[in-house]
């Protein structure tokens, strides 16, 4: 058997991670008859002393990634999960701090929310209840994530969702633009305007001195700023809306430094209803599926480095 080894080859390792991706586990805390869910989706990465594995195959210093797996499933039995942020953050210390060849670990949480199902009176004195608290359906609006990365020594918190669908039917418009002899769109006056926000935050806590963010707190709050700035904002441009997105949770909650968005134009077209003897007073549109204008940006805190990478909210 040949062992491709490293001296005297002009070949050098770079950057590398291994982990196990995808981990689902469902939490369910029993208080009593009440019950709470808590759906993850868990991706582990680990870096560090990993040339060996790469140059010969050696695996003195790999910890399986099934290994990893089952860590994920009994740190929510022994640990629980408060918050995908704070179940992060249990995670990456463990294989930091366990494993003398991980120098690095970064946790990537998909949260799935889950609401209670209101029942009928009659149902719930039917099975010997007042109220059901044990049956659930899924909130279809966003996918909440999280991304923890440490070191050792400090912390990465970048929070963020995706998949929220939002929409303006009036108070926007889009016109003044460039015109060149490919230019065909009428400008607009009155459109609607509706994109499918996918946001990262990226949190200033960065060591164990700090006071630990409120992360289920601090998530309804960035939610509703976002959303309140895109209902209130009088829209002359997707970018315009963004910013001020961008800049109502950064003047608003002092846990965060960074936002970056990546958001979609969800065009939607009026449709030509005049070959019918009809006219269309901005009633009946045509939702185009693509192509789609994409509008991505940073928005930082005054004197904030950015640190959320470009590509991050389109992964």
């Amino acid at each position: 058997m040949t062992v491709n080894s490293r001296p005297g080859r002009p070949v050098v390792l770079g950057q590398n991670q291994y982990g196990k991706a995808e981990n689902r586990v469902v939490k369910i805390t029993r208080d009593g008859a009440t019950h709470h869910i808590k759906d993850l989706n868990v991706s582990v990465a680990l870096s560090g002393d990993m040339e060996d594995v790469h140059y010969s195959g050696s695996n003195a210093h790999v910890l399986p990634t099934d290994t990893t797996k089952n860590t994920v499933f009994a740190f929510a039995k022994e640990h629980g999960i408060e918050s995908a942020e704070q179940f992060g953050i249990h995670l990456a210390r463990h294989f930091v701090t366990s494993q003398e060849p991980i120098q690095r670990a970064r946790i990537r949480i998909e949260e799935y929310a889950w609401e209670r199902i209101a029942t009928s009176e009659a149902n719930s004195q039917f099975i010997g209840a007042d109220e059901v608290k044990h049956s659930f359906v899924r909130k279809g609006q966003e996918t909440r994530l999280t991304q923890i990365t440490y070191d050792g020594s400090s912390w990465e918190v970048v929070s963020g969702l995706k998949d929220l669908t939002v929409m303006n039917s009036t108070n926007s418009e889009f016109w003044g633009y460039v015109k060149d002899k490919y230019t065909t769109l009428q400008e607009a006056h009155d459109r609607i305007l509706a994109t499918s926000v996918s946001a990262r935050w990226r949190f200033n806590w960065t060591d164990d001195e700090q006071k630990t963010p409120h992360w289920e707190k601090s998530y309804e709050q960035v939610k509703k700023h976002m959303l309140q700035a895109f209902a209130e904002t009088y829209s002359l441009s997707l970018q315009q809306t963004m910013y001020q997105m961008g800049a109502r949770i950064i003047n608003h909650r002092s846990e965060i430094d960074e936002v970056r968005f990546s958001l979609p134009n969800k065009h939607h077209f009026l449709v030509d209803l005049e070959p019918f003897g009809l006219k269309n007073d901005n009633e009946v549109y045509f939702a185009a599926d693509r192509p789609y204008g994409l509008i991505e940006a940073t928005i930082l805190r005054d004197g904030c480095e950015p640190r959320i990478p470009v590509d991050l909210t389109n992964l």
